[in-house]
């Protein structure tokens, strides 16, 4: 069994939050998926741009805390654009034993509640 890399549970936690905001009806207009570099999506959605940083989290921590510094960065930089400021927490656990690690081709619980406002 491989365990996933921190950017392939990056990508997992994308692919998530992403399929939702198109489902939601979000139009892509920036996508950076390095996890140091943020935000990950930068959308519009009724004329106006939202800013969104998306975080895979590990259990037992809690997918809704975020880094309140990074995120008043974000903040900053995004209003200089006249965009709102999100966070997306996703929290990804072993669906077998939620204290091992994710594996490829194996089964697996998401936390997800949505977009946090910032």
């Amino acid at each position: 069994m491989q365990a996933l890399t921190e950017q392939e549970l990056h990508n997992l936690a994308m692919n998530i939050v992403g399929r939702e905001l198109e489902a939601d009806g979000y139009e892509f207009m920036g996508v950076n998926s390095k996890p140091g570099k943020n935000p990950q999506f930068v959308c519009l959605k009724e004329k106006v741009l939202h800013f969104i940083v998306v975080r895979p989290v590990a259990y037992p921590d809690n997918p809704r805390e975020y880094d309140a510094g990074l995120m008043a960065r974000v903040k900053t930089h995004a209003e200089n654009f006249e965009a709102r400021t999100y966070y997306a927490g996703v929290g990804l656990s072993n669906a077998a034993d939620r204290n091992a690690p994710v594996f490829l081709n194996e089964k697996y619980i998401v936390d997800y509640e949505g977009l946090i406002e910032i």
